[in-house]
């Protein structure tokens, strides 16, 4: 049996690949998951995936000398122990960290899948630290795979290395469950409800972080334009702030605070029920890798407007599952929610082919069988290069 660790940084990533490791376990790998704090966050994918799972108390988010040094001899005693055949990471810094300890202890597989890439929205000398901590963590893997095409462009645009990139799939990590996202009796009962709660004729919804690389700044200037022409049109905001890693300007806070028009609903554990309740959904960020709020939203039923950045501009088909407008350009999304609020036989149009669209290029199961394709090629080549 093939053993393999996949590291994130934090535990609450492991529901990135909710599903996932559970079903690697059940195609003959003995899987280990490694990753950061909260503790009970990691106790619960051992317990949801029936998997071992391991805290590296060191390994957190913010970049920290002492953590980061402490974390990584960590991680090497770990592996040494372990001593797997296959690390797989896809977080920032768990990747950065994970790979310099599995080059160090010559792990014959290391994997590193590209989610997203800081340094673009970074500038100066971090910007630069941000680019040297992706080239060190793509030359200490054996395979470096980009989460989507734009990822792949990127990486290749910036030299961040040389080796082939390929994405899984279609893109994007562990796809979507669309069993589980779908409206059932019980979600649609709770949507009107919740739809009667926050009131208007038509609801844009965002689900994320409430933060500055989201694009707030721009959502915000852009629904307080529409809502002056359109007083029965409603913003949505389902997720937490971060006040102390991206902090919203005060004028940004201050809006949201006094326009009843705007509905926070701060972070829900089920967004289903938030998104059937609203008629469309809008999402502005700066860069993603491939995010899956997107792919919630379609397969939910609701047309998009996103910005023309890595992963939107994948599973957003212009004109048929939503629009595509540039990014950090607050009178671009105002037109682009303009155009969903006035024109509702085309967004009725494009909310019936949404689920599709999405069910048709990123179910999970076909994500997951890739991924274990995937794995048992390197494994095949290693064995086949052994026998010779």
């Amino acid at each position: 049996m093939s053993k393999l660790i996949r590291i994130v940084t934090s535990s609450v990533s492991y529901d990135l690949a909710k599903g996932q490791l559970r079903y690697l376990k059940e195609h003959g790998y003995e899987v280990i998951g490694v990753s950061g704090p909260p503790v009970e966050w990691s106790k619960k994918a051992a317990e949801d995936e029936g998997i071992r799972t391991i805290v590296v108390p060191d390994l957190v988010r913010p970049i920290s000398i002492s953590h980061d040094i402490k974390a990584l001899f960590e991680l090497i005693r770990v592996i040494r122990k372990e001593r797997p055949d296959i690390v797989h990471a896809n977080t920032p810094k768990g990747s950065l960290l994970g790979m310099m300890a599995a080059w160090w202890c010559r792990v014959p597989h290391r994997i590193y899948t590209v989610t997203g890439l800081r340094f673009e929205t970074a500038t100066g000398t971090f910007r630069w630290l941000l680019k040297t901590m992706e080239r060190i963590t793509c030359a200490c893997a054996t395979k470096v795979i980009p989460e989507g095409e734009g990822v792949k462009k990127t990486l290749i645009r910036e030299q961040i290395t040389k080796k082939p990139l390929k994405k899984i799939h279609n893109g994007n990590i562990n796809g979507i469950d669309l069993e589980y996202f779908s409206q059932t009796p019980e979600i649609q009962a709770t949507a009107q409800e919740l739809r009667a709660q926050i009131g208007g004729d038509f609801i844009f919804v965002f689900v994320g972080r409430i933060v500055k690389d989201k694009g707030m700044i721009e959502l915000v200037d852009a629904f307080e334009r529409l809502n002056q022409e359109h007083p029965s049109a409603r913003l949505l905001l389902v997720g937490s702030t971060e006040p102390e890693l991206d902090p919203l300007p005060d004028t940004t806070s201050e809006k949201l605070e006094s326009n009843a028009n705007i509905y926070q609903a701060w972070w829900q554990t089920d967004v289903r029920p938030w998104l059937v309740a609203s008629d469309a959904f809008t999402f502005g960020s700066y860069r993603e890798g491939f995010p899956n709020v997107v792919l919630q939203a379609g397969a939910m039923g609701l047309p998009s407007v996103v910005t023309d950045i890595n992963g939107c501009n994948e599973i957003i088909i212009e004109g048929e599952n939503g629009y595509i407008v540039p990014k950090q350009d607050s009178e671009a999304l105002y037109h682009g929610m303009k155009k969903l609020y006035e024109d509702r036989t085309k967004t009725k149009e494009m909310s019936e082919v949404a689920r599709e669209m999405i069910a048709t290029r990123y179910k999970q199961e076909d994500v997951w069988q890739a991924t274990l394709e995937m794995y048992q090629s390197l494994i095949k080549e290693e064995e086949a290069s052994a026998n010779k």
